[in-house]
This record gives C-alpha cells, sequence and structure tokens, in this order.
C-alpha cells in the first residue's frame, strides 16, 4: 500500500502558474489508491434561487471533512466551486468514506442541496485507458494546490453522475466534523471592470499538443495582466459584522441548538473582527500576516483535466480571452464557458489561524463555475 505522505509528499511543488501543462511535473497516481467526487445535484437551480453561498459552502465541506477525518495528513484535493475531487491511499479510504457520507447527510440537512458522492478506484479509471495524474502547485511559501491530469477525474465524475461507484449518505443527524470551515469574508467587487470565470476543456479527439498551446496561449494572455487576474485585492477582502455567512457557519458547528451555535459564532467572529479592524496582535496571531497569507493563498486558478480561473479582469483582457477560445473552439481543439459577474466570493478552511497553511477558496459570486459549466455544456450540445 502507497501512503499519503510517502506519495503525494514527495511531489517536488513547482512554482509559476503558466508552467502546469508540462507534463514532466505530473506523477502518476498509484493504482491502490480512490479517487473522491462529489458534486450538488441540480446545482443550477439552486444558483438560480441565488444560492451560491451554500453551493459553495457544501464544495468545501468535502475538503474540510475529509482533512479533518485524515487528522490533517496531507492529500491531493481540488476544490470546483459545485462540489470537489481528491485522492487518497488505501490506509485513508475508510475514514474518507466515512467523511463523505457524513458530510452528504449534513448538506441535504443543513443546507437544504442534494450532493452525490462516488468512490472511484484509480485501477477502474485506467482500465479505461485514461489515467490519474497529479502535480502540486505552489501559489505561496505557505502551501501547494493538488492539480490533475490524465482524464480520470473526468471520467469519476460522469460515472459518478451515472450512478456508479456511489456512496450511501450517512444516517439522519450524522455530523461530519468540519472543524475550521467558515465564510466570514464579504463578496469581493471586480476593480478591474468584471469577475469572469473561465472553464475550459479539451474537445473531443482533440490533439493533445494543440490543447497544450492553447491552454499555454490562455495563460500567457492572463499573466500578462495585472496581478495575473487575481481577485483578491492586496490588503485583502472585505470584512464586516456580522459576516454574511453567520448562519452557514454556525451550521458546521458541532454540539448544542443551533441557536446557541449561532450565539457563540456572533461572539467569536466580533471578537476576530475587531482583532482584524484594529491591527491587534493576540498571541503568536498577526492580523497583517494573516491578511497578506490570505491573498497569497486564494486558490482562484487550477487544473484538473481541465482550466479552471476565477479572474479579475478588463474588459480588453476578457475580450482577448473571448477571441482566443473561440478560436480553439473552432478548430476543434477547446469546449469551454464563460460567466461574467460583478463579484467574487471567498470560501475558508482554516484549521489554525497560527499557520500559514490556511486554504481560500474562490468563485465567482454570481454563479461561478457551475454557470460556465452549463455553457460549456451547452457548447457540447451544439
Amino acid at each position: 500500500m502507497t501512503s499519503a505522505s510517502s506519495f503525494y509528499g514527495s511531489i517536488p511543488v513547482f512554482r509559476g502558474f503558466a508552467k502546469l501543462m508540462d507534463p514532466a511535473l505530473y506523477s502518476r497516481v498509484p493504482d491502490d489508491w480512490t479517487i473522491g467526487v462529489a458534486d450538488i445535484v441540480d446545482s443550477t437551480k439552486a444558483i438560480a434561487a441565488q444560492r451560491y453561498k451554500a453551493v459553495n459552502m457544501a464544495g468545501a465541506a468535502v475538503i474540510a471533512g475529509i482533512t479533518n477525518a485524515l487528522e490533517g495528513r496531507e492529500f491531493p484535493f481540488v476544490f470546483g466551486g459545485d462540489g470537489a475531487s481528491f485522492a487518497v491511499a488505501p490506509g485513508d479510504l475508510e475514514r474518507a468514506r466515512e467523511a463523505l457520507a457524513a458530510t452528504a447527510t449534513w448538506v441535504r440537512e443543513d443546507l437544504d442541496l442534494k450532493m452525490r458522492v462516488a468512490l472511484v478506484p484509480v485501477s477502474a479509471i485506467r482500465a479505461q485507458g485514461l489515467d490519474v495524474r497529479v502535480a502540486r502547485f505552489g501559489p505561496s511559501a505557505n502551501l501547494s494546490y493538488a492539480m490533475f491530469s490524465g482524464g480520470g477525474l473526468g471520467w469519476a465524475e460522469a460515472a459518478m453522475k451515472r450512478g456508479e461507484f456511489a456512496v450511501a449518505e450517512a444516517p439522519d443527524g450524522t455530523q461530519p466534523d468540519l472543524s475550521g470551515l467558515s465564510c466570514r469574508f464579504e463578496e469581493i467587487p471586480a476593480s478591474r471592470g468584471l469577475i469572469l470565470s473561465v472553464l475550459v476543456v479539451p474537445a473531443r479527439g482533440a490533439d493533445p499538443a494543440a490543447f497544450r498551446k492553447a491552454i499555454e496561449d490562455i495563460l500567457t494572455l492572463v499573466e500578462r495582466s495585472p496581478d495575473a487576474g487575481r481577485p483578491v485585492p492586496p490588503q485583502g477582502p472585505p470584512l464586516k459584522w456580522p459576516p454574511q455567512g453567520l448562519d452557514y457557519e454556525a451550521r458546521a458547528q458541532r454540539g448544542g441548538s443551533l441557536l446557541r451555535r449561532r450565539l457563540g459564532v456572533l461572539a467569536y467572529t466580533l471578537f476576530a473582527y475587531v482583532i482584524v479592524r484594529f491591527d491587534l496582535k493576540v498571541g503568536g496571531f498577526v492580523p497583517k500576516v494573516y491578511t497578506q497569507q490570505v491573498v497569497e493563498n486564494s486558490d482562484f486558478r487550477k487544473y484538473d483535466d481541465g482550466l479552471r480561473m476565477i479572474l479579475d479582469c478588463t474588459p480588453e483582457l476578457e475580450r482577448g480571452l473571448s477571441e482566443r477560445l473561440a478560436a480553439a473552439a473552432a478548430n476543434g481543439i477547446v469546449r469551454y464557458g464563460l460567466h461574467r459577474q460583478d463579484a467574487a466570493m471567498m470560501t475558508c478552511f482554516t484549521p489554525s489561524a497560527l499557520r500559514s497553511d490556511h486554504v481560500h477558496f474562490i468563485d465567482g459570486a454570481r454563479g461561478g463555475y457551475a454557470t460556465a459549466a452549463t455553457a460549456l455544456k451547452a457548447m457540447a450540445a451544439a
């Protein structure tokens, strides 16, 4: 059996997102590992009802639940807006299964959404002639995020949607450990023109070299833009009290009535707001350092068998990306979805504010990745 620490921990971290299409960066996930996938059923309807924050909270809850179940051991994962994907070693499989099942129950009971979850053996994916390879991208010196290639994640997600490899929900009332999951920051308004959700995957039968060139062209355009299109401003996202995500954070807590949990979150977030607002150092916590880490650690671009980005971009960059993608689609190289909105949102997983490896998931605040995916599916059906 291959442990998470011996495999994933041994993969070198690469810097410079523009290099992500280099095959040499990706390592083959061991055959005895398992891929986990989760997404919200009918997320389009939930988004139409303006439940963006609930959808994002559900997706981030998968990662928080698995991380806590594995006692903080590092494993590769990717946040997809209305879901998440990850890979686990054999020794972590049963804990991951229990956490997935519990998270699906929590999403139904506390967020009033339906989440489907599945665990797909890597060996089953390779039997289809596909692969699962993983790289580690370091957006800062604080942490790294997983990037996946090989087509395996896409196949696993499609299999889940067909009802294969399903993980049943845990019994009613089962509560996953979602410690550290929060959404205290306000929406982040666009500062350069608009927030653009970008989703690009290879067209069916596309030449891999042509697809790689198209992605590299897109990344070159983005890298030339201010701060590579990062939607989180240098001073950090807006922070107010009480936070918009108060109810969701209370529902993620364990123990006591919902009212008691809400009061507890109200008190704690007021304490945190005062510390950050007035730049008060408390113990080892330094607000300015934490805020800088929030900016640097923001997960606004990734690759999981396709390119995903949430960009704060100028109209000129949006026009350039649209033209390049349209040309690549016309040549049978890519399928893509774009969604324009006026703000981004952040969902946070902070096991400890005293550590530098807290993670911050970015999505568009008016539909984000899920709406971009709807546009991509419409292109495929055309």
